[in-house]
């Protein structure tokens, strides 16, 4: 495990804001940390990154203990935390060698970072003028300068377009499987998570409910099918009389679990040929809240 916490909690005065955090995070995973906002991520990525001391339990990166072990231990760790740390009025080739000289690191890893990150056409650029997801791209180069073992990452799609997005997540892809990295990642945005992470941690007011593979995650947001109808009630009972399962019914929706496009098609035309006006059927996945239900009421 590159990161191994047994029993971590924190309080800020009386409120306790981690409770009892057993993270198990393998070697050249992309480990996916959920929760909502307030849920306590970035207060375990700060202990994680000993810029706030541990009260309770232990943390083990690398195989050892951070507090004994500080200096190794953070040499080996690159961090995007918020917002990146970047000098507005310099390029993005600017702020890497300034970060370079500052580590004292050759230059020439800088145009390596700049092309790993895919900004080597915007190199001279002023970062001021950069879109967010190139400031996050440049943040994660800022991380990755030193050639560390281990990336946290906070939130680093906050704020991006689609397009923004999707830069990130396959930069992050590309580290773990060309570069050997080993990537920790808190976001709030399950759907993101799910199309990047190997393992998924999810955090709820300071409690870990759910760690596993992504496989495990899928096995519990199992797939349904949102049908958009008028009389919803009684086209949840006719459904129900024609021996299919109905999880769900509100004013406007009915939900059924997914089988196959095939069913779903089957679903549809029944309905239709039965007089029930249909307005969208589609596949949807559980939202972080839903999940969050799914979880508690198996636990």
């Amino acid at each position: 495990m590159v990161i191994d916490t047994e029993g971590l909690t924190f309080n800020f005065g009386k409120q306790t804001v981690v409770k009892s955090l057993s993270l198990k995070v393998p070697e050249g995973s992309i480990y996916g940390f959920l929760g909502p906002n307030g849920a306590g991520k970035t207060t375990t990525i700060k202990l994680l990154m000993n810029l706030l001391k541990t009260q309770e339990g232990s943390i083990h990166i690398f195989g050892k203990e951070l507090q004994s072990n500080r200096i190794e231990i953070l040499s080996q760790i690159g961090s995007l935390i918020e917002q990146p740390a970047i000098y507005l009025h310099l390029s993005g080739k600017e702020n890497l060698l300034n970060r370079a000289l500052l580590l004292e690191i050759p230059a020439k890893r800088v145009d390596e970072m700049l092309d790993l990150v895919h900004l080597t056409n915007a190199a001279h650029k002023k970062a001021g003028q950069y879109s967010l997801g190139m400031k996050q791209r440049l943040g994660i180069a800022l991380a990755l300068l030193s050639d560390p073992k281990l990336l946290i990452l906070d939130e680093p799609t906050n704020g991006l377009d689609p397009n923004g997005i999707i830069e990130i997540r396959e930069l992050l892809i590309r580290l773990v499987s060309q570069h050997q990295k080993t990537v920790f990642i808190s976001s709030h945005l399950l759907a993101e998570i799910e199309r990047m992470a190997t393992h998924v941690g999810i955090i709820n007011y300071g409690e870990l409910l759910f760690q596993g593979s992504i496989e495990e995650l899928q096995a519990l947001n199992k797939p349904q099918i949102q049908i958009e109808a008028e009389n919803t009630v009684d086209a949840a009972n006719f459904l129900k009389k024609n021996d299919f399962e109905v999880t769900e019914v509100d004013e406007h929706h009915i939900y059924v679990p997914f089988a196959s496009k095939q069913n779903m098609g089957e679903i549809n035309t029944l309905l239709n040929k039965n007089g029930y006006t249909i307005y969208s059927i589609n596949k949807q996945q559980k939202d972080l809240e839903k999940l969050f239900l799914a979880i508690t009421q198996n636990a």
